[in-house]
């Protein structure tokens, strides 16, 4: 009598559970999730954290090393440097979820106009974001703010309108090699409309490799915001940047080195933090990564 084995199927994991556990299993993956995390946290709850108010002039010495009372020393008005990193940490992220975010909205649209639109719109779409790669992002930044003036909000416009062209031409390639596409093709012999190709087929295929490259681009908009502010053409003092403190701490140097100090440190953490899990993340979705393991 012959047996007939049943196959259980087991639940997939979800993608919540994927990703962590590929995080999980990869060294540097972990190093840079922790730090990603312990970044996102000082900056959220840094108005419980702080010791101090980041923008108030304290009485006490001025340009003192890490002592209990000011754990990263003060500047040359006696501000409490670690609470102003805490705030600084927080601008860095309201510019970095801000123009990140502009920039893939707007570089989505495009880019999807470009690979499935007319020939001419995707050739003027190419010459537009050609133009724009033209100019330095430093550059380009310098010159917006000579016209409209150093904000918090022009450092978040030139960043996104810089970063635009990457993700849109992502997008552009990924949408043409998906158009052609055998599933795409007999989609629309079935009557599917294109809006129901773009959101069901194409989108899910194309935002993988967009968020990982955001996840990427994070200390290079960070590095952007912190170098408009150094040159005074960012944040305008007394709110709280790294630039700014970089900034301080580079004309105060031959007093204290803990300015610098407290204002790079966060910037290396960060580069090194989303640099660590963009990588990690790109080795779990990548498909041919896959393979070739």
């Amino acid at each position: 009598m012959s047996q007939v084995q049943t196959a259980v199927s087991l639940p997939q994991p979800t993608l919540l559970a994927r990703t962590l556990q590929g995080l999980a299993g990869n060294r540097t993956g972990t190093i840079g999730f922790f730090l990603v995390a312990l970044i996102l946290a000082a900056a959220i709850f840094a108005p419980w954290i702080s010791p101090y108010d980041p923008a108030a002039i304290m009485t006490g010495p001025r340009m003192a090393p890490p002592s209990f009372d000011h754990w990263l020393g003060t500047d040359h008005i006696g501000r409490d440097l670690f609470s102003r990193v805490l705030a600084g940490g927080q601008v860095a992220m309201l510019v970095a979820a801000a123009a990140l975010g502009a920039a893939l909205s707007l570089g989505l649209a495009l880019g999807l106009m470009a690979g499935l639109g007319p020939r001419w719109l995707d050739n003027l779409l190419l010459l537009l974001f050609d133009a724009l790669r033209s100019f330095p992002t430093i550059v380009f930044g310098l010159a917006v703010v000579a016209l409209v003036g150093p904000s918090l909000l022009t450092v978040i416009m030139v960043v996104a309108i810089t970063s635009v062209p990457i993700y849109a031409r992502i997008i552009r390639t990924q949408a043409q090699a998906l158009r052609n596409a055998e599933f795409v093709m007999a989609e629309r012999a079935m009557g599917a409309s294109l809006p129901r190709v773009l959101f069901v087929h194409v989108l899910p295929n194309v935002l993988g490799p967009l968020l990982i490259l955001a996840s990427m681009d994070v200390p290079l908009v960070i590095a952007t915001e912190a170098g408009l502010s150094f040159l005074g053409m960012g944040v305008r003092p007394p709110t709280p940047s790294w630039g700014v403190i970089l900034n301080d701490g580079y004309n105060f140097i031959r007093n204290s080195p803990w300015p610098v100090i407290a204002g790079s440190v966060p910037i290396v953490l960060v580069t090194l933090g989303f640099t660590f899990m963009g990588e990690a993340l790109r080795d779990i979705f990548d498909p041919r990564l896959q393979k070739a393991n």
